[in-house]
Parts: structure tokens; C-alpha cells; sequence
């Protein structure tokens, strides 16, 4: 299977040699027999669609003068033809996309925009009502291009498109509204209801393209959401009972459009079962839309996350503010309790106009998606710390499931800078397609989204502004954010969902209540990216991404800007990427040590992909009064880990003043997600610094802040290594640490008796470690005792002490005149230690030999030279 031509890559191979026999041909049609494309024909454009991912890329502009419609595969040449709006025209169209205007005086001059072509050449084309023409189009017919017949079927049906089945020579389509699936017998125009289709019950959309493969399978798009759905073996189908259909994929809006591909040819299919990417779309089992449902699939219908979560910005401008927000959250065991949220619903001012003003509580739809209840869920943490200036969210909720949200927000100095597919990339998720949905004829950009828990969300986003002296507003919808109005009021929606009809359904709704405020005047959209990074991560210096090409594109650009700290200065660099025309690339871009980095791609042309990343930031907490901070650095590490390390990148510095406590906490991942550290048996470091240092684990599930896990370590003026054991940590009350969801580490440096005190700690290396260090408890009994062996000592000694702490030590030896003969520093570990004393020029007698540490007394050993 995967060496035949239809894989979509090899598409783009065959548009390659297409190319090259263009360049001997010149302009002379060349048919398409065949290939693998469907192709869709937008008013007089034309797009290829993989059907097995959905995406599209524009092959040809203006193909014609008038819009094409009822387009269609014709087996008996090899061509697609299609109907000319405006005219009693028909259309052949090459592989080249050169065109052949042919007239039929027997058609009408309008109302055409159903057409399929059978085996044999007999054009099927049809509008309104049940009247259909057949005109002959088998170039070895002595009728060619000749009216065959007008007649009529036995029933009227709302359709938009129908195919022809190879299998069984039989018409089919669905029909909108009803979402019924018929077959139409060609040969007498008789019309059989087959039954709804169980995947798309409940729709009202136009099916204004549809296509078969080789086996049957009939795929029909919808126009307003791009959604493409499969039937399976219709020619076998007599009821909905028997009827298999599924997602297949999610592709792009269209209008004024139509389908059309050669029905013999096949489409590849994802195997859900075999861990392989069957299809080429570099999704594998389950991760496929078109393995919604089957087999251990789950329905892509899950929970989505809510509005309280949301907000979090994309770029490093606010990143110390999201942070310290996020930092409070984990501190005071913050949790969103959605049985506890205000419930939110439809009063009589929905839908009218507020005579005294708008707020954007007045643009959130309710009762539209038939959710159970709707509750607020405002994030109102993110006021004044973003560019928001008023926040409103509600959650959508099937019974205690939430299934989508509206996050809306108001911004009075441009966009709000903060969507969903620029962040999360990075973060672990991915960006499955990227496509358009058509709401109020107008395009607008939806991503889905497949979160790091395998949960899928589709994704809107646009803003509203007001124009015209207050009297319209006008719409906004960009991938890139730059491409928005600067320096404006701007009211901006972030919608998404688990399912792309309620996602259509709420931004329909979303625009329906804003013209009702003010009529919608203007829409600035733009078009989707056709280059993207579906998922990319950050790791040893390095990014490792992987990018989807929709259109065959040799090389991209990629320009970025980072920092190497949270505290250094904002640095920029290019690089240009290497695609070869591949569907799908996996690459690394060697970046060099980061805390965060945007960077966008593009090919100098169609829109670029915009993403953006910063690793678990290092933050301050100056939060108390008589708390004054005099530096705060962030360091690159040069320390070398092990593999199986946890590293804690940057070292931190920090001196301040203050009456109670200065922190400085590391959160484990951006988003101060949990972390299941049960694994690691130490924490390791080395700090200097003043008095004691608490280090405190915060984990997500404790509330209270007495029963996190703290222990404490005495810092020295000079640099010390520290091996600290998980098991010496503690909570008020005795529990054993269980470090299965920590979210951020805290060093916290108090003040003792509420005066003012200057406080330092430098901290570097940080890292959790396999490695299990001695407990205190196991070293406590030795902790006071030094031995030596041999004892009495001839030329040389050895001294063995241990320490709870890793720390500089002096050992000083004394006559018995209480005279210093010998000084040494020594650099201890926590632990067992061992010091190597030679004799030298020492003469015999007794000796008192003594270690000086920080940490306690220890008590002097008597020393003999023979």
C-alpha cells in the first residue's frame, strides 16, 4: 500500500512531474486519469484536499472568469468538468488547469451546481427542484459534448452534491437538514431514502462536496465547519441501522463550491490497532479523527479545560506577572470548584439590545448547545496583570462534564495577546489541522488541538471592534497577532470545545449577539498557515519540532527571539529550514541554552506560523511589606547532569532586606503543572548564602500550607555541595513525603526575630537525583565523633567524620601545649568523610586534633605518633 502514489507525499511527487510535462506540453490539456487529489472548487478557484488529514493547498487561481460549480471527474477522458455560473456553459479543465469552454443551448443560463460524471461519460448535472440534464461527454461518442436528455427524479431533495459509486454504478448524496443519505438510480431518476446518518444527526449544513474512494466509501464534507465525514461501503447500505459512518477528517470551510475526484482511486486508511501511521497524516491509532470510536478509540468527545485555567499570554512581556500569578495559586492551594461557581442563564435582556450600554457579559450565548447548565468561570486573577482590563468565562457543562468554553475579554490597547495554539505547542500538545470554518459566509481560522492528557479541543478565536462613529462594529480574526489593529478597544472571544459543531454553533451565536448590539459592518480575516509546527519541545539546548507542509514547500524561514534567562537580555537569531517538499519533517534547530523563545516560520508568502515557549520559571515572592529585593540574577547552568538526573535549569541569586521572609520558587514546568517526582531519592545543589534556608516541596493536592514537605539547611559565606534526602523532608504532621504531584520548589529565608536583616542565597546545580543520600537520622549518631585509623599513627592517618550537611570544614591539630601544628580547610560532603593526615616533621607524643564546622559541635580526638 504505502509504495502506491496515492500517499499523500507522493502527491506532491506527481505534481513535480506534472510540472515538468507542463514545460514540454506548453498549454495543451493534459488529463488528470486518475490521480489521488480530491479536489475542491471554490467560485473559480481550485484546491487539492488529502482527504486522510484534511488538509488543502491552492493550486490554481482564477481558472476562470465566471465560478465553477457541479465540478466533476469525468472516466471517460481523464478531465474534470464543471458547470460555468451565468452562462449555458460547461468547463474542461486539464491537469495544467487550462481550460475548454464548450455552450449547450439546452441548459438553463443558471442554476447548476450539482454534477458527477458516470463511467461511461454521461455528464449528470442539476439545480434546484428535481430536473437534471445528461450531456454526453465520451470523447468516442459521435454525441460528444451534446444535451443526452432532460429528465427528472422521483422525488425532490435538498442537496448540494452527489458522486457516482464505481462499485455499483449508483448516485449518491445527503441531503441537508434531514441528513439523509439517498441513492438515485441514473437510469430512471428514482430516488431511494436509505436512512439519517447516525454521524452528522442532529446537523444543518451544506454538503456541498462529496467523493468516493475505490471500495465505496463515500466522504462528504460539510461547508461551514470543513468536517469530513465517511460512510462506509454505501453500495451495502439499506437502512441506518446497517449504516457505518464516522469523523474522518477535519478540513477546510468552503462556499459556492464543489467536489470532485476520480471514484476509482483509493483513499489510505488509518489502522487502528498497529502503532503505524497508515495514512501518512502523522497521526497514528487513536490520535487519528477517523479512529474516533473504533476499537479502544474513545469518541473524540471528551471534557475540555475550562475558563479558569485559560488566559495565560504568548510572549515574555508578561511572563514575571503570569508567573507570580500562577506561584500564588500553588502557594495558597487554589483549585476552581465548579460546584461552587455561580450558575449562569438566560434572563429577558438575552438577546437585546442594552439600551444603557454594553458589557461582554452581553456577547456569551446560552441554551445554543444544549448544555445541562453554565457556569462563570472568570479567571479575574489575570486582570491587571495582562492587557485585559475586564475578564468574563463561562463553562459549558453536560451534567459535571465541562464541554466547551468562552473566554471573553476586553482590551483597550490593541488585541489581547494571548491564544491558545501559540503557546501550547510547546507545552506538550498538538496542533492536528489547521483550516477554516465559515460563519455568516465569512471564513474564520478553527484549530484542533490534541491536549498532553490526549483530550482533543477545537479552537476559535477573533475580536470585535467599534467603527463608524460607535455605529457598527467590525470584525478581526488573525493567526498572527501582529496582524491586528494596534492601539484600539478591542472586545476579543476565545472559544473552544470538544466537538466542531458546538464550537460553529457558539461562534455563530457569538456574532449574532454582537449584530444585535451593532451591525456587523466589516470582517478582516486571514487565511490559515499552510506551514505549521504540529508539535515541537525544548530540550538540552536544542528544538526539536515537527512540521506539517501542506503544500509542498522546499525551505522555510524560521526568526526567532529569546532569552537564555528570565533576568538576560532579549536576543535574536534566523535559520533557514530545509522542508524538501515533505508532508511532514521532523528536525532539530539547535538554539543553544533558553528560558524562552517566540519564533515564527514562513515561506515569505502565505501566512506564517507564530509559537511561542518558556521553560518552568525561576520567580522572586517580595510579597510582604519591609521586603525590599537589591538583586535578583538568573544564571545559565554549566554544571554537567547525569542522564538521570531531573535538572532544574538556571542557577539564581538573590539579596534583599526584610522583617519576615523573602522566597525565591522554581516552578517545575511553565504552566505549574504537576510533577510525579517519586522516583528521585535526593535533591542536590550547591548554595551559599546567609543563616538557614527552607526549601519547601508545594504539591497541587495539599491546600494547606503546613502540610507540604519542608526541610531546612544551614548556608555558609562560602560555596557548598548538598545532598539532600527526600526522606529528611517533613510536614506538621509526620507524614511520609509522597512527591507524586509537585508543582514548584520554594527557598524561603526568614528573618528570626522581625527586624530588618539583609538575606542572601546564591543556588546553583539544582537537580533531583536517583541517587539516594544518607537521611539525618542515619548519620545523627556519628554526626559528633571523629576516628582515626591507624591510631597511634606512624607516617600517616586517616580521619573519618560524618555530616548531616555538605559544607567547608577546618581541621586544626594542637600539641599538648595548645599549640596549632597543622590547619587545613576541607570541602565535606554530606555524609561519610575522610581527611588523609601524613606525619611530616610531627615527633612523637600526643596530639588533639579538632574540626570546626557550622552545622555543631564535634567533639576533639585524641591523636598518638609513635
Amino acid at each position: 500500500m504505502k509504495l502506491q502514489l496515492y500517499a499523500f507525499k507522493s502527491q506532491l511527487l506527481l505534481m513535480a512531474v506534472f510540472a515538468f510535462i507542463s514545460n514540454i506540453y506548453g498549454q495543451e490539456d493534459i488529463p488528470f486519469n486518475c490521480d489521488y487529489n480530491a479536489y475542491l472548487f471554490q467560485y473559480n478557484d481550485v484546491f487539492a484536499i488529502d482527504l486522510a488529514s484534511g488538509n488543502s493547498y491552492l493550486v490554481a487561481e482564477d481558472v476562470t472568469e465566471e465560478s465553477i460549480n457541479a465540478a466533476a471527474y469525468n472516466p471517460a477522458d481523464g478531465f474534470i468538468w464543471g458547470s460555468l455560473k451565468n452562462s449555458k456553459d460547461i468547463v474542461r479543465i486539464g491537469k495544467n488547469f487550462t481550460t475548454t469552454v464548450y455552450n449547450v443551448p439546452e441548459l438553463p443560463d443558471s442554476n447548476r451546481y450539482i454534477g458527477d460524471v458516470s463511467a461511461d461519460g454521461i455528464y449528470y448535472l442539476k439545480g434546484g427542484g428535481t430536473t437534471y440534464y445528461k450531456i454526453d461527454l465520451d470523447p468516442e461518442s459521435p454525441n460528444y459534448i451534446q444535451h443526452n436528455a432532460t429528465e427528472a427524479l422521483s422525488q425532490s431533495i435538498s442537496i448540494h452534491d452527489w458522486a457516482f459509486n464505481a462499485v455499483d454504478g449508483q448516485l449518491y448524496t445527503v441531503e441537508k437538514g434531514s441528513n439523509i443519505l439517498y441513492r438515485i438510480n441514473p437510469e430512471n431518476g428514482v430516488v431511494t431514502a436509505l436512512g439519517e446518518v447516525p454521524i452528522m444527526a442532529g446537523n444543518n449544513y451544506t454538503y456541498g462536496a462529496v467523493y468516493f474512494d475505490v471500495d465505496g466509501r463515500f466522504y462528504v464534507s460539510a461547508n461551514q465547519t470543513g468536517t469530513i465525514y465517511v460512510i462506509q461501503e454505501v453500495q451495502n447500505v439499506n437502512t441506518s441501522a446497517d449504516m457505518n459512518s464516522n469523523l474522518f477528517a477535519f478540513g477546510p470551510s468552503s462556499a459556492s463550491n464543489d467536489g470532485a475526484r476520480c471514484p476509482t482511486a483509493p483513499v489510505l486508511q488509518e489502522i487502528c490497532d498497529n502503532g503505524v501511521d497508515d495514512d501518512g497524516d502523522g497521526l497514528i491509532d487513536c490520535e487519528d479523527p477517523s479512529c474516533s470510536g473504533f476499537g479502544l478509540c474513545e469518541v473524540i468527545e471528551p471534557p475540555t479545560s475550562g475558563g479558569n485555567q485559560g488566559g495565560l499570554e504568548s510572549n515574555n512581556r508578561l511572563s514575571e506577572q503570569i508567573n507570580a500569578r500562577n506561584f500564588n495559586r500553588a502557594k495558597t492551594g487554589y483549585t476552581f470548584n465548579r460546584t461552587m461557581a455561580p450558575r449562569v442563564s438566560r434572563n429577558f435582556q438575552y438577546a437585546q439590545r442594552n439600551s444603557s450600554g454594553f458589557t461582554i457579559q452581553d456577547f456569551i450565548p446560552l441554551e445554543v448547545i444544549g448544555e445541562t447548565e453554565a457556569i462563570e468561570s472568570t479567571p479575574a486573577d489575570l486582570v491587571n496583570i495582562t492587557n485585559a482590563t475586564d475578564i468574563y468565562a463561562v463553562d459549558y457543562m453536560n451534567q459535571d462534564t465541562p464541554f466547551a468554553t468562552i473566554l471573553a475579554l476586553k482590551t483597550e490597547d490593541g488585541v489581547y495577546e494571548h491564544t491558545k495554539y501559540i503557546c501550547d505547542r510547546l507545552l506538550g500538545a498538538q496542533l492536528i489541522s489547521v483550516s477554516t470554518m465559515t460563519i455568516n459566509e465569512q471564513p474564520f481560522i478553527k484549530s484542533i488541538i490534541r491536549n498532553i492528557d490526549g483530550t482533543y479541543e477545537f479552537v476559535l478565536s477573533f475580536s470585535a471592534k467599534v467603527i463608524n462613529n460607535d455605529e457598527n462594529f467590525a470584525i478581526e480574526s488573525h493567526w498572527n497577532l501582529d496582524q491586528y489593529q494596534s492601539d484600539v478597544t478591542f472586545y476579543n472571544f476565545q472559544i473552544w470545545a470538544n466537538s466542531v459543531d458546538d464550537l460553529y454553533l457558539l461562534g455563530e451565536e457569538v456574532l449574532s449577539l454582537l449584530t444585535i448590539e451593532k451591525p456587523i459592518s466589516d470582517y478582516n480575516n486571514s487565511t490559515p498557515p499552510t506551514v505549521f509546527v504540529r508539535k515541537g519541545e525544548y530540550d538540552n539546548g536544542a528544538l526539536n519540532l515537527q512540521i506539517v507542509n501542506t503544500n509542498g514547500t522546499d525551505t522555510v524561514t524560521l526568526d526567532a527571539g529569546y532569552r537564555t534567562t528570565e533576568t538576560s537580555d532579549f536576543e535574536t537569531f534566523n535559520s533557514t529550514l530545509n522542508l524538501g517538499g515533505q508532508y511532514i519533517t521532523n528536525l532539530t534547530v539547535e538554539t543553544g541554552s533558553l528560558f524562552d523563545i517566540g519564533f515564527r516560520i514562513g515561506d515569505g508568502t502565505a501566512t506564517p506560523d507564530d509559537l511561542f515557549m518558556s521553560d518552568g520559571p525561576w520567580g522572586i515572592d517580595a510579597s510582604q511589606n519591609g521586603t525590599e529585593v537589591v538583586l535578583y540574577d538568573v544564571t545559565p547552568n554549566s554544571f554537567e547532569f547525569e542522564t538521570t538526573d531531573f535538572p532544574i535549569e538556571r542557577n539564581v541569586e538573590l539579596r534583599a532586606t526584610t522583617q519576615t521572609y523573602v522566597a525565591a520558587y522554581r516552578a517545575l514546568t511553565p504552566r505549574f503543572k504537576a510533577m510525579n517526582l517519586t522516583s528521585y531519592s535526593s535533591l542536590k545543589l550547591s548554595a551559599k548564602g546567609t543563616g538557614n534556608l527552607e526549601i519547601t516541596f508545594v504539591k497541587e493536592s495539599e491546600t494547606n500550607w503546613e502540610a507540604q514537605f519542608k526541610t531546612t539547611i544551614a548556608l555558609g559565606s562560602t560555596m557548598q555541595d548538598y545532598s539532600i534526602a527526600i526522606t529528611d523532608f517533613q510536614n506538621a504532621y509526620g507524614d511520609i513525603p509522597e512527591l507524586n504531584d509537585v508543582v514548584t520548589l520554594v527557598f524561603t529565608m526568614v528573618s528570626e526575630d522581625g527586624n530588618t536583616s539583609s538575606k542572601m542565597m546564591n543556588l546553583e546545580n539544582l537537580r533531583l537525583s536517583q541517587d539516594a543520600a544518607l537521611s539525618l537520622d542515619e548519620v545523627t549518631e556519628n554526626t559528633h565523633a571523629l576516628r582515626a585509623f591507624p591510631n597511634p599513627m606512624t607516617t600517616k592517618t586517616t580521619i573519618d567524620f560524618t555530616l548531616a550537611l555538605g559544607e567547608t570544614i577546618q581541621f586544626i591539630i594542637y600539641d599538648q601545649l595548645g599549640k596549632q601544628v597543622y590547619h587545613t580547610s576541607f570541602k565535606a560532603v554530606t555524609g561519610q568523610n575522610s581527611i588523609t593526615i601524613n606525619r611530616n616533621n610531627l615527633s612523637k607524643g600526643f596530639y588533639f586534633c579538632k574540626l570546626i564546622s557550622g552545622q555543631c559541635e564535634i567533639n576533639p580526638l585524641k591523636l598518638i605518633i609513635n
